[in-house]
Formats: structure tokens, sequence, C-alpha cells
């Protein structure tokens, strides 16, 4: 039986959970700061990719995370011209000034681990190839470090259209 009466709610639930989990063990903090940390990667991450890849990621995020992920989404304005890493980590702090003390880097690094981790390996590389040179080698060495959480088959693995 549902806790909340639908599934799809206890689903999204459920691995929006997980991965705020996850991004707080990684960052030393709470909830609060872990999703601060994956709004403001998503926006800069959303933001910079074009609209087709963009759209390909949302699709892929469990169904909680896809609603900050389109949050003032602006198709129009897609892909922006974050050229490279530093001013994508400028564009990240800048959405974190509130946030204890929350360093872009380690918040990046966090959820690129995340995504990393519950996102299908090909839409990933798929993103990171839209990335500029030095966005996608810093992903890349978060990648490094990854190691997959347990899971049964593929059911630890978020699925589009499981939510």
């Amino acid at each position: 039986m549902s806790a909340n009466g639908l599934e799809v709610f206890d689903k999204t639930l459920q691995t929006t959970n997980t991965w705020l989990k996850e991004i707080g063990e990684d960052l030393g903090g709470d909830r609060r700061l872990a999703w601060r940390a994956l709004s403001a990667v998503l926006h800069r991450l959303r933001d910079r990719l074009p609209l087709g890849v963009a759209a390909h990621l949302g699709a892929e995020l469990p169904m909680l995370v896809r609603g900050v992920y389109y949050d003032q989404f602006q198709p129009a304005r897609l892909p922006g011209d974050c050229r490279d890493l530093a001013e994508f980590l400028d564009e990240v702090q800048a959405r974190l000034v509130d946030a204890d003390g929350l360093e872009a880097g380690d918040a990046v690094r966090a959820v690129f681990a995340v995504l990393s981790r519950h996102v299908p390996q090909g839409q990933i590389r798929i993103v990171k190839d839209a990335l500029p040179q030095t966005i996608r080698a810093a992903w890349t060495a978060v990648d490094q470090d990854v190691t997959p959480p347990p899971r049964q088959g593929e059911a630890g693995r978020y699925q589009a259209g499981a939510d």
C-alpha cells in the first residue's frame, strides 16, 4: 500500500531523498543544503545545454527533481554563453550566496557525482559532450571517484517514466 495514496509520489520522494542523502553526505551538510546545491547546479547546467539535450536530461530526473530543474526555465535563451569551468562555478556560487558557506566547486562535484550514479551513462555522455571542455573535464574527474550505489539489477537506478 502506498504511504501517500499514489505510488508515483512515493517513488519520486524515495528517489529524491536518496539523491539528497548522497549529496548531503558528500557536502557534510543537511538535506536543505543538499537541495540548494542540487537546485543551483541543475539550473546552471540546464541553462548551459542546448535545448534538446536539456530536455532529455530533464526526462531522466525524478519527478520532484524535474520540477526544480524546470523552475524558471527559459528555453529561448539556451544554450547560455558560459565558456569554461571558472565561469560555470561563478554562476553556481551566485545562486549559493545564502547557503551557509557552501562552495560552488563542492556543490558541482556532489551533484555531478549523483547524476553520474543515477542517470543512464549514455545520457551523461551526451550531456558532457555538449559542455565546454573544462566543465567536461571536471565532470570526468568526478566520475573517476564515483562508486555506484548497491542495487539489484536496475532497480536501484532511476528509470524515466518510473515515477
